[in-house]
């Protein structure tokens, strides 16, 4: 890897948010119906059916184009895609080509606490294919086809080929999901199959400024899956190279189980797919005021935003980065700040315990709100129960919903900073513990956290650290001069 370096582009197809189809009045939530219900004559391909183009899913095109920093295109069209395959009804995919509706963007997003930014080479409609599961029979093999998801609105969202390791390639894909969820493009699920990705990937000499010959790679359904598989395609690209192996210009696809990528087919050119403008449509001319007038609806954006708790909450690009993941963290956040909750605190809490309680679940799941996480951050920022306590809390207000302080006196959580009875635990703790007090002497002075534990133990968790551990150096400091 010192000598050779990555060069890798990613191809992401995210569905679109709508309730019909791309081109027909078929319901797009295919998800949970049974087979071939959602289809009429026009995704089923039928002879005399003609498209009519989804508003809307011009309309979440466009927003991702204008998210992305793309140009929106005063004219475009759509395109036959003409290949055979099971799962594509007409013979052919209705998508755009040489004429996309996004161009020239780009998407910044951190690695680690370094800033990197990735060409977006366009964003374009098309519709998505039905599923297929091949079959075998005593008559020989067939397929078995759903026609609900044929027609679905997706875009295509292609990158430059700017990308240079398996790290960047996930933080990007998450970046870009976030993106898609933000403005309310995309579920952004991969699990479900609304957010698919496919990589092209090389690798040449360091210092060289021609591309090697890519591979296209699939079958990737997770942020994992991309990093392992353009891991072990980047390895086998330089152990082929450095024998003397030719690369092979193809489609590879995943396998999980095994964790190696296996040879599908030859990889196609633009020129096998026999491009030509989609005669049943007519060409897209976007009115300048209506995509003004949808930059103007935009919602502030996760890199603003980022910027934004820099500079004016002083948190740290990792925090804010966190926050600022999914939007619906990100107003959680701002709101629970709005109410009162220290900046630095509330993010403390929400990136540890809140995520730490989530699980990767969804925000919306919780029954915690930002009135009561607010509430809650001042009660222990006041002193009226301690971090622990305030845990304690925390996860009663995320699983019941309720109100910190009448969960506090339920459960007669109550912070002990009277200073008169904290030292008579420290005195107890410490005659109980000559050994610990030697060690301390000795100049151990880790020691003294073992005397605050025993503190903290004796008033059940009660007494606040914080003061604890100033009167417990304060008698050791006392016995040892």
């Amino acid at each position: 890897m010192t000598t050779w370096e990555p060069v890798i582009g990613l191809e992401v197809h995210a569905q679109l948010l709508t309730k019909s189809k791309m081109f027909c009045r078929c319901s797009a939530a295919y998800a949970s119906a049974p087979p071939n219900t959602h289809v009429c004559p026009t995704c089923l391909g039928l002879p005399g059916a003609l498209p009519v183009i989804n508003r809307a899913a011009v309309e979440l095109t466009i927003r991702t184009g204008l998210a992305t920093g793309c140009e929106i295109a005063e004219f475009c069209r759509f395109d036959r895609k003409n290949y055979f395959y099971p799962d594509l009804m007409k013979g052919y995919q209705i998508s755009q080509y040489d004429l996309p509706l996004c161009r020239n963007g780009r998407l910044t997003f951190l690695v680690g606490d370094q800033e990197r930014q990735v060409g977006i080479t366009r964003v374009h409609l098309e519709e998505d294919t039905a599923k297929h599961s091949d079959r075998g029979g005593p008559d020989g093999p067939y397929s078995l086809i759903d026609v609900n998801r044929g027609g679905v609105p997706l875009i295509e969202i292609v990158s430059e080929p700017d990308i240079r390791s398996p790290e960047e390639a996930r933080e990007y894909l998450r970046a870009l999901r976030s993106v898609l969820r933000w403005v309310g493009a995309s579920t952004g699920s991969m699990e479900a199959g609304a957010f698919r990705c496919d990589a092209n990937v090389s690798v040449r000499p360091v210092g060289s400024e021609a591309f090697g010959t890519k591979v296209e790679v699939k079958n990737m359904n997770s942020f994992r899956a991309v990093f392992n598989a353009l891991r072990f395609e980047i390895e086998r690209q330089i152990k082929a190279n450095e024998a003397g192996e030719p690369i092979v210009q193809e489609t590879r696809g995943w396998v999980e189980e095994r964790g190696v990528t296996v040879s599908q087919r030859s990889k196609e050119f633009a020129h096998d797919y026999r491009y030509f403008p989609e005669p049943d449509l007519p060409p897209l001319r976007p009115d300048r005021d209506w995509v003004e007038a949808i930059r103007m609806a935009m919602p502030e954006l996760p890199a603003a935003r980022r910027a934004r708790y820099a500079a004016e909450l002083g948190l740290t690009a990792y925090d804010a980065a966190i926050l600022t993941g999914e939007r619906e963290f990100a107003d959680f956040f701002e709101r629970a700040v709005a109410l009162g909750a220290p900046p630095k605190v509330a993010a403390n809490w929400m990136i540890g315990d809140l995520r730490r309680l989530l699980a990767d679940g969804p925000l919306e799941a919780a029954k915690v709100t930002p009135e009561s996480f607010a509430a809650l951050l001042k009660m222990v920022e006041g002193g009226q129960v301690n971090r622990a306590q305030g845990q304690q809390i925390l996860e009663v207000l995320f699983a019941e919903g309720g109100q910190p302080e009448a969960i506090a006196a339920a459960r007669g959580f109550k912070q002990v900073s009277d200073e008169g009875a904290l030292l008579q635990a420290v005195d107890a703790a410490i005659a109980a513990n000559p050994k610990v007090v030697g060690d301390y002497r000795a100049g151990k002075t880790q020691a003294m956290g073992f005397l605050v534990g025993q503190v903290m133990k004796a008033t059940r968790g009660q007494a606040n650290p914080g003061l604890v551990s100033q009167l417990v150096k304060r008698r050791l400091d006392e016995t040892t001069s």
